[in-house]
């Protein structure tokens, strides 16, 4: 077995930069297009109910294509060309890749429920009615349960829906708002889609890919990031795929990757950015922290579900991306009825220096930010002479001053 590829930590960064696309510029199709594209080279887009600023799965993709609007995810669902389904999360994935999560819908289907328990009789009763009546949505179902709920216990019909969208049986045929619309899974799938049943080594190629295109390297654990049980046969097939010269093995720091043996001379390795970007803190690059601590330094954690007493930075964070470094990490609040993003937050890392070049292209990604988050007035109650550190008082300076 060869020796691993000695490749340097700021040569690692900026490969993974590119494969993210993170700084991509607008390829000249049609927007809807182009967020598809997005969607299609991420291999996934996670969904999240937060509101606090744009949701992740429309910050992540605006990151991606400045010129992305909401309509293009119910343009593309509607069409056919992605669908919803759990990846690591509930995420938007490509219509193409749909078998590749059949042996995840049969597991489901093996176990008796998930986090949740589906009564049969209830999910009888729901398929009855979304094939009798066609999509409907769980408000569209009366709350049969008696007596209180907790918080995160859902009432049966949506526990039946859950569970049979979860199982393959149902697909979300859209959302209303923010509400899911479910509908029988042969009046969502399109014709042209390929249901064969995958074999392990097919799934494992296929998250081996997939992790590949859009990150550049990566390793078994990354590659079946919350998924336990595929782990072992993408290990088996790194092996088997790095024996027949189809893929190397690079070391960067202390960690070893796989990755495609072109990785190296495909790569610009004076790629280097000087925009700011606002990442999501449930952006593709960012979402395995172990990665991150690793790649770029960063030990970034999100703090929205811890108490507020145990809270060090703030309720949802958003990483700064500068020069391919994370260089600090920002709360902040969309209130879009008086259209105020109000800065709750700012915390530079303690060995980052804000210059002039770097003031200028973060007044730029901020603004740009806040229109896309429907507001035009900034406000912030921090004090520069109180910030965490010197980087962040002359940002907060700048900020303050216009």
């Amino acid at each position: 077995m060869k020796q691993p590829e000695q490749v340097s930590i700021p040569i690692a960064r900026a490969i993974a930069l590119s494969h993210q696309k993170i700084y991509r510029h607008n390829d000249g199709t049609h927007p809807t297009e182009s967020t598809e594209s997005a969607i299609q080279h991420l291999g996934y887009v996670q969904i999240d109910t937060i509101s606090v600023v744009e949701r992740a799965h429309h910050h992540v993709l605006w990151s991606r294509n400045r010129h992305y609007r909401h309509a293009h995810l119910d343009t593309l669902q509607r069409q056919g060309r992605i669908f919803e389904y759990w990846a690591h999360a509930a995420s938007y994935l490509p219509m193409p890749d749909y078998r590749m999560y059949l042996p995840e819908m049969q597991r489901i289907r093996e176990r008796e429920y998930l986090w949740h328990k589906a009564d049969p009789k209830m999910k009888q009763h729901v398929l009855e009615r979304i094939r009798n009546e066609g999509p409907l949505r769980s408000r569209d179902f009366a709350d049969s349960a008696s007596g209180k709920r907790s918080m995160w216990q859902w009432k049966p019909a949506k526990s039946a829906l859950e569970t049979l969208f979860r199982e393959g049986e149902l697909m979300i045929a859209g959302r209303e708002g923010f509400q899911k619309v479910f509908d029988l899974r042969e009046r969502v799938l399109p014709d042209w889609v390929d249901t064969r049943f995958p074999s392990q080594e097919e799934q494992a190629d296929f998250l081996i890919d997939r992790y590949l295109q859009a990150n550049g390297f990566g390793n078994a654990t990354q590659m079946s990031y919350l998924r336990t049980a595929v782990r072992p046969h993408v290990e088996n097939r790194l092996k088997e795929r790095e024996e027949a010269g189809q893929l190397i093995r690079i070391q960067a720091g202390d960690n070893l990757y796989h990755a495609k043996p072109d990785i190296l001379d495909n790569h610009d390795r004076r790629n280097r950015n000087y925009r700011v970007r606002l990442l999501s803190p449930f952006d593709n690059l960012v979402i395995q922290r172990n990665r991150i601590l690793s790649l770029f330094d960063f030990d970034y954690q999100i703090e929205c579900y811890m108490p507020e007493a145990k809270r060090k930075y703030g309720y949802f964070c958003l990483p700064l991306l500068w020069n391919n470094r994370m260089v600090a990490r920002m709360d902040c609040k969309a209130e879009r009825k008086s259209r105020i993003f109000r800065i709750r937050n700012l915390v530079a890392e303690a060995e980052f220096r804000a210059s002039d070049r770097f003031l200028e292209a973060f007044k730029s990604e901020l603004s740009a930010f806040m229109r896309f988050n429907g507001c035009d007035r900034l406000q912030t109650g921090l004090k520069p002479d109180l910030a965490t550190n010197s980087s962040a008082s002359v940002i907060l300076t700048a900020l303050l001053s216009g």
